[in-house]
């Protein structure tokens, strides 16, 4: 028996709105589905539905769908592979595919996105966004393979357009965008690295390498509390549902976080 009132696609909208949420922004989304508590008819279609009914078709929505599993398993960690298995896995591993490559921890809502028909995906087999709305096409074409966060990435568009994070329900250990920040700032140990991937080529699946830095979101959570310590005028934070959640200027956090890892990094 459901006795607690279900969150409802009318509850999710207002309170959006209510949040600041409005047509036209461009909006990258970080969501955790079990953050929200209760019961949602229709789960994260209708969150997902929700979201877009507030941006309209002049607004862009935006989800990390990244694919962790399809890295080099010599570097895997957690857990490690042994090394007498490296190529069975390296043979078995099918090559990205956009429509079809599952995401790694990106929650319900990512992967449901994902799916949803207008929705493009972008061709990095590490680190893809997938959006839907006004900039969708354009911004998921422009994701260059090397330094798949940086300044030929979805992230650097929507930095460039002026907007807006969601953490829903999530904290900044998981805030993609203080990657790019990684990219702008100069710190202790900073380095490019080689990464791999399987991808499709005219030659047939292909273990392809392609250039990249050594990323570290260790002290992400760090950086949020002091970001939103220092810069209150940033960020607005309340409450979709039970899920705390917090609507973030983009460029705001990205150069705080640039300027935040030169000096503490």
């Amino acid at each position: 028996m459901i006795s607690e009132r279900p969150i409802s696609y009318d509850q999710l909208v207002d309170e959006f709105k209510a949040l600041g949420i409005t047509a036209g922004m461009n909006i990258l989304v970080h969501s955790s589905l079990k953050s929200l508590g209760g019961w949602i008819p229709g789960s994260a279609e209708t969150v997902i539905l929700a979201l877009e009914a507030v941006l309209g078709e002049s607004g862009t929505l935006i989800m990390p769908t990244q694919t962790s599993q399809l890295t080099d398993p010599k570097g895997w960690m957690y857990p490690p592979a042994e090394q007498r298995w490296w190529n069975l896995i390296r043979d078995s591993m099918p090559p990205y595919d956009p429509d079809f490559t599952v995401t790694t921890g990106m929650g319900v809502i990512a992967e449901t996105f994902r799916k949803q028909k207008g929705v493009y995906r972008s061709a990095h087999p590490q680190v893809s966004f997938a959006a839907w709305g006004k900039h969708a096409e354009e911004w998921m074409s422009d994701h260059d393979l090397d330094f798949g966060l940086g300044s030929h990435s979805p992230l650097q568009d929507l930095y460039n357009a002026n907007g807006y994070i969601l953490m829903l329900g999530t904290t900044y250990h998981t805030n993609t965008s203080i990657h790019l920040a990684e990219y702008f700032a100069e710190w202790h140990g900073k380095k490019e690295i080689t990464m791999k991937a399987p991808m499709m080529t005219d030659n047939g699946k292909q273990w392809v390498k392609f250039k990249d830095l050594n990323f570290d979101s260790d002290d992400f959570d760090e950086i949020g509390a002091d970001f939103e310590q220092d810069c209150p005028d940033l960020f607005i934070q309340g409450t979709i549902a039970k899920a705390q959640t917090k609507l973030i200027q983009q460029r705001g956090l990205v150069d705080y976080a640039s300027g935040w890892l030169e000096t503490h990094r």
